[in-house]
């Protein structure tokens, strides 16, 4: 009775632009009344990733448990970013602080609830729009506040050679503190982007610059859900308390303040109108695809029966530097071979910890290397599962355009492509720059190995470029490996909560 009568109100609530459970919900923008009709949903299941819970499902939580997360407070990016079609970063310079906030106020409407992409196709937008602010834009408003993460203070300019960067391979945009903000918009058709992008300008006018514009999409057909060197994403994201309504198998479960500013599990004092947000780490990664494909071409390997084509080597070299095959299948649950069932199924894909029956988790690499992709960013077993503070959402967007026959024939990359790489925390120092530094970038983990493991062999910065264990049948043989992942720009933006926009923000 106690669910019905609960179930009743929130949606009572809703239908009346109230939001879930009192917060104020958004209503169409003064310049996109009248599109705001679909008969689709939003966002897409990419195979492999679990399917969205429905906005009655998380009241049915929350009435359930006690939890409370205001979903229609909550800007939607954070929890269910991987599930965007395409994507475009607007990146503007404030030029007019006052006429800014005049804009915001009249825009907020328009800012994307997660409860509105949780929401039946018929009540969601064309598009979503998402807003975040960097510690130069908040101070560009008058907002002086410590936010409590020194990151984030300082930006990610400041800190890139600590992440390994090289700035000469940073572009002339993010050199510096001049991005203020950026508006992140999703959807499944490129008409819908030009229509916001149009509504933006037209709102903020001269009160912003453009300074990039990144967009992003979904690659096509049945690469859709892969990143551009051809490996499923979106895989292994934890599970939050309060908001994952079907624990995945293998999935990490953390408190929703080890990604909502203020919510159990973030134990740093912060002004009490940060509430809800989030602190944002945007990375502009380029990949060089032709080249990666080529080097592990000539360092193909073999399996125990020695059958393998050079392509097949390729390929069994790729997923070991990954810790899983292109169909998302753990090598650590199917070590030499492909098993693109396996990866397709959410219940399996993400069902291990590195540890077996019989071996020995300090030394046995034969299922998947200490310095797999998978393994450096999320150590499991290697850490006892005890990192619960250092996990993250990572909500990336692939950029650019397919490798073109004539750079695959030279194995060369004549055009930009990559990835538009989110990670969304409460704490920077403990998710992303934590990730980065401390795991992908550090040879010597995961610790107490019997040998060295070597940097991370795709996002891994610095120098030597040296990881062992790729090669199952000589475990202890090191490769000298090329820099396949190029960082070309990035900043840490605070991501407010959609009532912090108006009585903050804007105010």
């Amino acid at each position: 009775m106690r669910i019905s009568c609960v179930l009743t109100a929130a949606f009572s609530l809703l239908s009346i632009g109230q939001g879930v459970l009192g917060v104020p919900g958004p209503s169409p923008g003064p310049n996109l009344v009248g599109r705001q009709t679909r008969t689709t949903p939003l966002l897409a299941v990419f195979p492999g990733q679990d399917t969205l819970p429905t906005l009655a499902d998380i009241i049915n939580l929350n009435a359930t448990n006690g939890t409370f997360l205001p979903l229609q407070n909550i800007q939607g990016d954070i929890f269910v970013g991987m599930k965007k079609q395409l994507e475009t970063f607007y990146f503007f310079h404030i030029n007019d602080a006052t006429s800014f906030k005049t804009a915001l106020k009249s825009y907020v409407p328009t800012i994307t609830s997660t409860a509105t992409l949780l929401s039946p196709a018929s009540s969601q937008p064309l598009a979503f729009v998402n807003i975040a602010f960097s510690s130069s834009g908040l101070k560009e408003l008058g907002i002086t506040d410590n936010l409590g993460d020194q990151q984030f203070s300082s930006g990610m300019y400041a800190d890139a050679t600590n992440l390994g960067d090289s700035l000469s391979n940073w572009k002339s945009t993010y050199a510096g503190t001049d991005i203020h903000g950026v508006f992140l918009m999703g959807t499944d058709q490129t008409s819908y982007i030009t229509s916001y992008l149009s509504d933006i300008e037209s709102t903020f006018g001269s009160s912003i610059t453009q300074l990039d514009r990144i967009d992003a999409a979904a690659r096509p057909g049945s690469e859709a859900g892969h990143e551009h060197f051809g490996f499923l994403d979106g895989i292994s994201n934890p599970a939050i308390s309060g908001f994952s309504m079907n624990v995945l198998p293998g999935q990490a479960i953390v408190p929703p303040g080890i990604i909502l500013i203020g919510r159990p599990g973030d134990a740093t004092i912060r002004p009490p109108w940060t509430l809800d947000g989030t602190f944002m780490a945007f990375r502009r990664l380029q990949q060089k695809v032709p080249e990666f494909n080529k080097w592990t071409l000539d360092n193909a390997i073999q399996n125990e029966a020695k059958t393998l084509t050079v392509q097949q080597g390729a390929d069994y070299l790729s997923a070991r530097m990954f810790g899983r095959w292109k169909s998302g299948a753990p090598t650590d649950l199917s070590p030499e071979v492909d098993d693109p069932t396996l990866g397709a199924d959410p219940q399996r894909n993400n069902n291990f910890d590195f540890s077996h029956l019989g071996s020995l988790l300090i030394s046995d690499q034969s299922k998947c290397p200490f310095s797999a992709h998978i393994r450096k960013t999320n150590p499991r077993a290697d850490l006892g599962d005890l990192n619960t503070i250092n996990h993250a959402i990572r909500a990336g967007t692939p950029y650019g355009p397919e490798v073109s026959s004539s750079e695959s024939s030279s194995n060369t990359t004549t055009q930009d492509r990559g990835l538009a790489f989110v990670e969304y925390q409460s704490n920077i120092g403990n998710g992303f720059r934590f990730q980065q530094i401390n795991w992908a970038n550090t040879a010597n983990f995961p610790p107490l190995k019997t040998v060295t493991p070597g940097i991370e062999p795709i996002v891994g910065q610095g120098s030597p470029r040296t990881a062992e264990g790729l090669d199952p049948a000589n475990q202890s043989k090191g490769y000298t490996i090329p820099q396949f992942v190029i960082p070309t720009g990035g900043e840490y933006f605070f991501m407010p909560s959609i009532s912090a926009l108006t009585s903050k923000i804007a105010a």
